[in-house]
C-alpha cells in the first residue's frame, strides 16, 4: 500500500498445503516486486506487464549460499497457463486495460502476463522486444500498436506461448550477489510501547471506516495508558483520534508525543493535520503560518520525507490561497520521493494543469491510467486525460476536483 507517509505491506502467515500453492514469501515477493517496480518507474506500464513482472518475481529462491534463482514456474498459476486461452488472445491482452474483464480474463492477465514476461526475458530471438513494447507506449503509442511493431504478428506470438508453456524445462538465472555491496542487516526487538501498540498502529495506516475509526481509537487510548510519555504511543492515539475526528483529543495526544520528544516526526505531522483541520471550521481566526510550521519543522528534520511537502502545499489549497513556489516545488519533490501515492500524483497532476503545463501533466497522470490496483471512478482517469489531451485545462481540473469530493463521500 503507497503512502506519501511510507509504503508498507501486510502479508498473513500462508503456508500451502501442495506445491505450487500460494505462501506467504510468494505474496511478500510479488508485492515487494510491485513495489520496487511503480518505486523507480513512475511510467504508463500496462497491467499484463505490473501483473507478470510480480509474479516472475514472486517465485524467485533465495538459496543457502545467499544466491537468489529467478524464472522458477509459476505453478500457482498453472490452470491459467495451460487451460484454453483463445477468448482472450493476445490482441486484446496486449490492449493495455484490465476494464470490463471476467474473471477467467484477470486470471489469464497474471497467468499468460508471467509467461509472457518469461518469454520475452529469456528466449534470445525476441530479446530488446519488451523494451521496444514499453519504449512505444511511453511515445504515445497505444499499448497495442506499441505491441505489435514490437513483437509483430501477435496470433504468432500467441502460438510460440503455447509451445513454450509445454516444455519440461523452463530457463532461469542464479544471482550471486557481491558481498560487498551488500549492507548491514540489523533485526531489532520492539520497545515494549511499540509493540503494544503495533496492531493500533497497523490499522490506522491500513485506513480505517467511520464505523472501526472510534473503535481503533477506543483500542489506542487503552493502550497508551500505560505508556503516558511515550512519543510512538501517543502519536498511535493521536493518529487514531484524528482518523476518528476526535480532533480536540487527537491534538492532545500529540502534544503528549511531542513534550516527551520535540523532534518527533510523526507527532509534528499530526500536530499540523490536527490543526489543519481546525482551522475548517473556524477560517477567519486560522492561522495559517503556525499550521505551516509544523510541516516546515518535519522538513528541516527530515528533508526527504515526503508527507510534509505534500500537507505543506495542501495547506495553501486549505486555506484557498496560491500555493507559493517553494510549496510547488515542495510537491514536486514529494512526487519523486513518493511517485506510488495516488492522491499526491492526482494533486501534482492538478497543478501542473493549472500552470497550463498539459503535457507534464499528462506524463504524471499516465501511471494513474494504467494503474492496475486503483479503482477508477467513472474512467475518471481517462476523461481527464481526454480533456488535457483536447488542450481543455479547465476541464481537467473540474474532473480531478470531481474526483477529490467523491473521495471524501467514501
Amino acid at each position: 500500500m503507497p503512502r506519501a507517509s511510507g509504503d508498507f505491506a501486510f502479508v498473513a502467515k500462508v503456508e500451502g498445503d501442495r506445491p505450487g500453492d500460494y505462501n506467504s514469501d510468494m505474496i511478500l515477493f510479488h508485492e515487494y516486486a510491485h513495489h520496487l517496480m511503480f518505486q523507480n518507474w513512475a511510467a504508463a506500464l500496462p497491467t499484463w506487464f505490473t501483473e507478470g513482472f510480480a509474479e516472475f518475481f514472486s517465485t524467485a529462491k533465495i538459496n543457502d549460499d545467499g544466491s537468489v534463482t529467478l524464472g522458477s514456474g509459476a505453478n500457482q498459476r498453472s490452470i491459467g497457463i495451460y487451460s484454453v486461452h483463445h477468448d482472450f488472445p493476445l490482441s486484446e491482452m496486449l490492449r493495455g486495460s484490465e476494464k470490463q474483464l471476467n474473471d477467467w480474463q484477470l486470471e489469464l492477465i497474471y497467468s499468460r502476463g508471467w509467461l509472457l514476461t518469461h518469454y520475452l526475458t529469456f528466449d534470445e530471438a525476441r530479446h530488446g522486444q519488451l523494451d521496444k513494447y514499453i519504449a512505444g507506449i511511453q511515445g504515445g503509442e497505444s499499448a497495442i500498436d506499441s505491441a505489435r511493431a514490437a513483437f509483430g504478428d501477435l496470433g504468432k506470438l500467441d502460438d510460440e506461448l503455447d509451445h513454450y508453456a509445454k516444455q519440461d524445462q523452463i530457463p532461469g538465472i542464479v544471482v550471486h550477489p557481491d558481498p560487498s555491496k551488500l549492507g548491514t542487516v540489523t533485526v531489532t526487538a520492539l520497545p515494549p510501547a511499540q509493540a503494544a501498540l503495533m496492531p493500533v498502529r497497523m490499522r490506522s495506516d491500513y485506513g480505517v471506516t467511520p464505523a472501526t475509526a472510534k473503535m481503533v481509537a477506543g483500542d489506542a487510548l487503552r493502550l497508551a495508558r500505560s505508556y503516558p510519555n511515550d512519543p510512538f504511543a501517543q502519536t498511535a492515539v493521536a493518529e487514531a483520534e484524528y482518523d476518528a475526528e476526535h480532533y480536540d483529543e487527537a491534538e492532545a495526544a500529540a502534544d503528549r508525543a511531542l513534550a516527551a520528544d520535540p523532534n518527533y516526526v510523526h507527532a509534528l505531522i499530526y500536530k499540523g493535520r490536527v490543526e489543519m483541520e481546525l482551522a475548517k471550521a473556524n477560517h477567519a481566526g486560522a492561522d495559517w503560518n503556525r499550521i505551516r510550521s509544523w510541516f516546515a519543522k518535519d522538513n528541516r528534520l527530515d528533508t526527504e520525507n515526503a508527507e510534509p511537502l505534500m500537507l505543506y502545499y495542501q495547506s495553501f489549497v486549505t486555506a484557498g490561497e496560491r500555493p507559493t513556489d517553494s510549496a510547488i516545488k515542495g510537491l514536486m519533490y514529494a512526487l519523486i520521493l513518493a511517485p506510488q501515492d495516488r492522491k499526491l500524483r492526482w494533486m501534482a497532476v492538478r497543478q501542473l494543469t493549472l500552470e497550463g503545463k498539459l503535457d507534464e501533466a499528462k506524463r504524471a497522470l499516465a501511471p494513474i491510467v494504467f494503474d492496475p490496483h486503483g479503482a477508477a471512478v467513472d474512467n475518471q482517469p481517462e476523461q481527464v486525460l481526454t480533456a488535457l489531451e483536447s488542450g481543455n485545462a479547465a476541464k481537467g481540473v473540474a474532473l480531478i476536483d470531481e474526483l477529490e469530493r467523491k473521495w471524501k463521500q467514501d
